[in-house]
């Protein structure tokens, strides 16, 4: 097992303060909300987005996989009451020469053992694909 540990704190009425090890992240924690900061929707959705990315770094030497680069792009529902996120979208894109059906190995593998996207796999609604860049 793995444990984990983050703090976090109000700094005032505008916003809060995460860290863990010696990171630290600006929370949108603000009623009237603010531009230069992740609201916990967003925070959610961001989670995903690391898991995705961290979990291809990990798969790329184990399948010998060839990337350039990659980049995920989200979309969270969140119904009002109760509220609670309903419903996540994914797009993944690949910039790689592999062939479609190594680029859809890496997207079962992605989906198989990412810690958050199984977690919130079973707490949502959450549909996504993988293409290649254009």
């Amino acid at each position: 097992m793995l444990d984990y540990h983050v703090t976090a704190r109000r700094i005032d009425g505008h916003g809060s303060q995460a860290q863990t090890k010696d990171a630290i992240i600006v929370l949108d924690t603000d009623m009237a909300g603010r531009p230069d900061a992740f609201n916990p929707a967003e925070m959610l959705l961001a989670s995903l987005a690391a898991c995705i990315l961290k979990g291809t770094e990990r798969l790329i030497p184990m399948l010998s996989f060839d990337l350039r680069g990659i980049e995920v792009s989200l979309q969270g529902q969140r119904q009002d009451s109760p509220p609670k996120m309903v419903r996540i979208d994914y797009e993944i894109v690949v910039d790689t020469d592999e062939s479609d059906q190594r680029i859809d190995l890496l997207h079962r593998n992605l989906q198989k053992y990412g810690t958050i996207y199984n977690t919130l796999a079973g707490a949502t609604t959450l549909s996504g694909t993988i293409r290649r860049k254009r």
